[in-house]
């Protein structure tokens, strides 16, 4: 027997187990309404005509060969020019770096940022992949927690007390993912404070800065100024190409603290060559034609975010904190039952009423009673996933608690 490395151990990913699960229960010919994946092109959308128009332009044009490792340059300056004019970063193109979507960006900034004992600070709960990149790199993950407070979601912890001089980077991930919360400039502004006074340098991660539907939303680096930030993003959400598999980080430092890690990423990045580069093509010809189908986008999301909502107003055993941007929803269990914790819950749930859900604890929540839906399906299958999830749970409650 040959055994694999012992770092493999750390490597989970709770969104696609739950996953596995639902594809066993479809080869055996049960129907799964699927809450579970935040992927908008699965359910009733696709990409932007300009979009598509573009890829076919891009390979009739010939640009199929391989590409620099940190992206074609006219892209590099299409994504400035947006971070610019959008979010109010002040990068150029020579600051981006492209990648195979903004999980490769986090692949690679972990290996170039984590050393053994290193401290990473993230929100709980959080985008699942985070985590075990740290760990791969002997990282130590600690966590800064999120809770609800007047119908929001705000930061609960001083950060301020939770950095120490190992913490290498602090994570932001605004819009967030899983709760919908988006952060106010004030709470940027303490995490951005406390990375700088142990002399770490901030992650943010926005790759959902364009479907934000009630507040204003404010890019970390916007408000960090002179603070060194990596920004990660891409086109996976807001241009609904998630299998395009198109991200791109970019580095602002104005005084040169990232200087050396940007270069140790560019040498991970010629390892693996080079993105896609028709698809890369592609997203500077649309992104040159501009984003104005947005406006539609987010009406639309935002329609199904509010019905949701209302569906869950009179829920027995679920309460919810309206979610202010992305197509996350993210329910607390008031009740108890014979379904034990929140992964118990999401299996058994699959498993008799055919909804699949992601258990909180699987994006390291600090409690074990939450739930990530995602909304993103026509009305009529999002009512009937309710109406399951209300007899599941009427089924399984536990009295007199």
């Amino acid at each position: 027997m040959i055994h694999p490395a012992g770092r493999i151990k750390h490597v989970e990913y709770a969104i696609r187990e739950i996953d596995a699960l639902a594809r066993e229960l479809e080869r055996k010919g049960r129907r799964v309404i699927r809450l579970n994946i935040g992927d908008p092109v699965a359910y009733d959308f696709q990409p932007p005509q300009t979009l598509k128009l573009s890829l076919t332009e891009a390979v009739e044009k010939g640009y199929n060969s391989y590409s620099p490792s940190e992206g074609i340059w006219e892209l590099r300056e299409a994504i400035a020019e947006r971070e610019r004019k959008v979010n109010g970063v002040d990068v150029e193109a020579e600051d981006v770096l492209v990648t195979t979507g903004v999980s490769e960006a986090i692949s690679m900034l972990m290996a170039a940022l984590v050393e053994e004992g290193d401290e990473i600070l993230m929100p709980s709960p959080c985008y699942p992949v985070y985590v075990p990149y740290v760990k791969l790199y002997g990282g130590v993950a600690k966590f800064y927690r999120l809770g609800e407070d007047s119908g929001r979601w705000v930061i609960l912890d001083d950060v301020s007390k939770l950095v120490t001089p190992r913490t290498k980077a602090v994570f932001i991930v605004n819009p967030h993912n899983p709760t919908g919360a988006v952060l106010s400039g004030r709470e940027i502004q303490e995490l951005v404070e406390a990375a700088t006074s142990v002399g770490a340098c901030i992650v943010s991660d926005e790759i959902y800065d364009s479907l934000v539907f009630d507040c204003c939303f404010s890019s970390t680096a916007s408000v960090a100024k002179d603070a060194p930030v990596i920004g990660l993003n891409g086109f996976s959400k807001r241009w609904l190409a998630t299998g395009w598999r198109l991200g791109y980080m970019y580095f602002s430092s104005p005084r040169g603290e990232l200087d050396e890690v940007k270069e140790a990423v560019v040498k991970l990045a010629r390892m693996r060559l080079c993105p896609p580069t028709p698809i890369q093509k592609a997203a500077e010809l649309a992104l040159r034609k501009g984003e104005g189908f947005l406006e539609d986008l987010r009406r639309e999301f935002k329609r199904r975010r509010d019905f949701f909502v209302s569906l869950l107003q009179d829920f027995q055993g679920l309460a919810l904190t309206p979610p202010r941007a992305a197509f996350y929803a993210y329910p607390r269990l008031t009740v108890k039952g014979d379904w034990g914790n929140d992964f118990g819950f999401a299996k058994m749930l699959l498993i008799e009423e055919g909804v699949a859900v992601v258990h909180g604890s699987g994006f390291y929540d600090y409690q074990d009673n939450r739930l990530r839906v995602v909304f993103l399906p026509p009305g009529d299958i999002i009512e009937d996933a309710v109406q399951r999830m209300r007899r599941f749970i009427a089924r399984h409650a536990l009295a007199g608690l």
